[in-house]
């Protein structure tokens, strides 16, 4: 098979620091080929670099053999180079629609025409997404949904995908994959960035690992293990700590931190009623859409519960309503967003600067005095201590990788001494080391004292962080397990039937 693009002894560096270097990399026509590694090993800075979105320092970059340098993501777009980020690139206040057929519109724009041209498209694809709908009433999976469509739709060439299944269902998985063999079939390349590494191992014709901005491993998909993929990524193996064991004791009861009896908000959570105690992880898992990630908003002020009839919070005993988040903070309720770009951080700002915003909101500096001073010992205390990889100590949120990114996010929670701390997804498009790393973390905070909650899609994490799990289904808590109780086959259940 012949090489459609290629990398030769490439390097791109920052500042001086490289991201990556040192490269060789190819992608043949037809393949899908998985590039694995963890947050900060230069995965998406080099796909970056043939979408157009950064130029190489040193080495080549060929297309169909040619050395080709992009000026922009349209030059390599026109060349048939298409990228789906991690982070969607989405516009909020267009359509589905709008979005897909960006920069195509004609002189004059038909709506309806449109609008029916686009459901026939995603139905198609098996993406169940009105194309009707504003893309800023979507979820996180949906709007995936969209960028992938918007992708295919352009009939690219090359399409990367970072992280396209993090967000999607198991059903919506399944599309997604037959979508991608019928791309291929049709001579369509893809490069698949993932830390689902069963997905990688599944899905892929070639692997490449990367650790520490080099190419560490590389070869046919059947040469490979998921245990000799996390060694070559880490270095070590983390075959026993990724996910933990589900049989372990649970943590007892504390003090019951936060009491829900039947919350209702807008036909997303309908009638739900839970508890939350000290010195545990309460887990609550559910399929997209099963109304976890509002239940989580309405108790930390992002959302509001229906005026009539929608239920009671009640936070140490104490009935709460809180219309916005900083009443639900300064009581000690935090909630750590699933969409780290929209509502995590300000991505042009440091991580200094991200961190002393977050201090200055709890009220401990009544003077709101910005100190630069006050943002680098921030910066240094919390990087230490989340392990925080930056090319710089000067480095700007949108220049570090997404588990970095999500790292700056937890440590703007943290710094608000929360007595109750909701994690939403918290290792969505996280690498297998930093995976531990939370786990470990969320684990502590438990161990202190902390009522901890963590939503999350994927029921290993469930398992491996909880000491008791809440499923939810079509906006309601449905079932609860002690962890000690509970296997996966009984929480998948639970929340399908």
């Amino acid at each position: 098979m012949t090489d459609i693009i290629a990398f030769q002894t490439a390097t791109k560096t920052f500042g001086g620091l490289a991201a990556f270097k040192n490269v060789n990399f190819s992608l043949r026509k037809g393949e899908i080929h998985a590039l694995l590694g963890e947050n900060g090993a230069g995965k998406s800075t080099l796909t970056k670099v043939m979408a157009g979105v950064y130029k190489l320092t040193e080495g080549k970059l060929l297309l169909d053999g040619r050395e080709v340098s992009f000026s922009s993501p349209k030059d390599a777009l026109d060349k048939g180079i298409v990228m789906v980020f991690q982070e969607t690139n989405l516009v909020p206040a267009m359509t589905v629609a709008q979005n897909i057929y960006l920069g195509e519109e004609k002189m004059f724009n038909r709506l309806r025409g449109l609008y029916i041209q686009a459901r026939q498209f995603l139905v198609g694809m098996g993406f169940q997404v009105d194309p009707t709908a504003q893309v800023s009433t979507l979820g996180a999976a949906h709007k995936q949904m969209v960028e992938i469509a918007r992708a295919v739709h352009h009939k690219a060439r090359v399409i990367v995908f970072d992280e396209p299944t993090a967000t999607l269902t198991p059903e919506e998985k399944r599309h997604f994959f037959n979508l991608i063999k019928r791309l291929v079939e049709s001579g369509v390349s893809i490069v698949f960035i993932t830390h689902a590494l069963e997905e990688a191992l599944e899905a892929a014709d070639r692997i490449t690992v990367m650790r520490d901005g080099e190419v560490v491993a590389s070869g046919e998909a059947k040469d490979f293990t998921r245990s000799s993929i996390v060694q070559a990524m880490v270095g070590r193996s983390l075959t026993e700590t990724l996910h933990g064991s589900a049989s372990r004791t649970p943590r007892p009861y504390g003090e019951k931190v936060l009491s829900v009896e039947n919350l209702s908000c807008a036909g997303l959570v309908r009638n739900s009623s839970f508890s939350v105690f000290a010195g545990q992880v309460t887990g609550m898992f559910g399929l997209v859409g099963a109304g976890r990630t509002e239940m989580a908003k309405v108790i930390s002020g992002v959302m509001k519960r229906n005026l009539f009839h929608g239920g009671e919070i009640r936070l140490n005993g104490r009935s709460v309503r809180y219309r916005v988040p900083r009443p639900a903070m300064l009581d000690g309720i935090v909630y750590v967003t699933e969409d780290r770009k929209f509502d995590g951080f300000f991505e042009t700002m440091t991580v200094g600067e991200n961190l002393q915003i977050s201090e200055l909101s709890n009220g401990s500096n009544p003077l709101s005095v910005v100190s630069m001073s006050r943002a680098r010992v921030l910066a240094k205390e919390w990087g230490e201590r989340l392990k925080l990889k930056a090319i710089s100590d000067r480095a700007r949120m949108i220049e570090l990788s997404g588990g970095n990114q999500q790292k700056v996010v937890i440590a703007k929670a943290l710094i608000q001494q929360p007595k109750l701390i909701i994690f939403d997804e918290p290792t969505r498009g996280v690498d297998v080391g930093a995976i531990v790393e939370i786990h470990q973390l969320i684990g502590e905070l438990a161990d202190q004292g902390m009522a901890v909650v963590v939503i999350s899609s994927y029921l290993p994490e469930i398992m491996a962080v909880s000491d008791r799990i809440l499923v939810a289904k079509r906006g309601r808590i449905v079932e609860e397990f002690m962890v000690s109780d509970a296997t996966e086959e009984r929480v998948m259940f639970a929340a399908v039937h």
